[in-house]
């Protein structure tokens, strides 16, 4: 059976309850009623998620836990900002389907759901920002809302393959959109193995299974998401406004350096068409430099400039 005919299944709502958290296809009919509600029982994972850092307490930490958190927090910043948002949601360059395959998978390790799920809620972000119909403005629906709520909700947990056309053929995407725990799944094991093995070979880092666990899975996931989103939350009330857009996008240094270069969010509401979001030489954008070198080593191509009628306005 192919994953068409599946999905958007109707179940009764327990059943469907559990089934969801491992297939999205999987259709509550009572979702349309509460639509914009948190839905707690299928956000618990979530909730785990957090909840399982404090297991810090427990299993400490040392030098080895921290540098895999932070090394799998900027692999995974980079595959969210420069593939799940600059290729996947606004297409400013072009790459082959493998390496696009290799990235979407790395995108599906941050919790944040699959592709197809981040670009057409992306692309309806930038249809309707600061608009009732913006699932995440803070001008509309406040900070905790435009920061995590929204994402918790039937209608936030809903893929719209209607907006994403271009990548809906591709199987291997839609695959990862329907079972986006697998790879976070597997990540997690992965993990408990490698401080496994490391606390058996090299005992001397200090470090074992359930600390790797903590820190190289729940903490630096938990983390890269609140960086992630402080991009709907706090960009669009903190920073400075160069262009006069239509929205409340504001750019901001501190959010650009721990996003890899997200932070310059009303240069990108302004011209959404460029690879590159740091329209200054001195505004920092590491994922427009990682592509950079991506494609001198051939990975990717057609990297978008800045048009010269932007970037004359951006230095007025």
């Amino acid at each position: 059976m192919s994953i068409d005919a599946v999905q958007n299944v109707p179940l009764p709502p327990r059943k469907a309850a559990w089934r969801r958290w491992f297939d999205t296809s999987v259709a509550d009919a009572s979702d349309e009623v509460r639509a914009d509600r948190i839905d707690w029982l299928r956000a618990s994972p979530f909730v785990v998620m957090h909840l399982a850092c404090l297991g810090a307490i427990w299993t400490g930490v040392s030098p080895i836990a921290i540098g895999v958190a932070v090394a799998l927090y900027a692999l995974r910043m980079f595959a969210l900002t420069a593939f799940y948002h600059r290729y996947f949601s606004h297409r400013t360059f072009r790459t082959s389907r493998a390496v696009q395959f290799v990235f979407a998978v790395i995108g599906a390790s941050c919790v944040q759901r699959g592709p197809l799920w981040w670009a057409a809620h992306h692309r309806h972000h930038h249809k309707h920002t600061d608009t009732p119909l913006d699932p995440h403005s803070p001008r509309v629906h406040g900070f905790l809302w435009s920061h995590a709520g929204w994402f918790l909700t039937p209608r936030g947990f809903r893929t719209q393959i209607d907006r994403v056309p271009d990548l809906a053929v591709y199987p291997e995407l839609r695959w990862l959109d329907r079972f986006d725990t697998a790879v976070p799944v597997l990540l997690a094991v992965a993990l408990f193995g490698l401080g496994k093995l490391l606390h058996y070979v090299a005992p001397g880092l200090g470090t074992d299974g359930w600390q790797m666990l903590v820190w190289g899975f729940f903490i630096s996931t938990t983390v890269l998401f609140h960086a992630t989103v402080t991009i709907n939350s706090l960009a669009h009330r903190y920073g400075h406004r160069r262009f006069e857009t239509r929205d409340d996008s504001r750019n901001n240094l501190w959010l650009a350096l721990i996003t890899f270069g997200e932070g310059w969010h009303n240069n990108h509401h302004f011209f959404p068409g460029t690879v590159r979001q740091g329209f200054r030489w001195w505004e920092i954008d590491m994922t427009y430099y990682g592509l950079v070198a991506m494609s001198w080593l051939g990975l990717v191509r057609d990297l978008k400039p800045i048009p010269a009628w932007v970037a004359a306005k951006a230095r007025g």
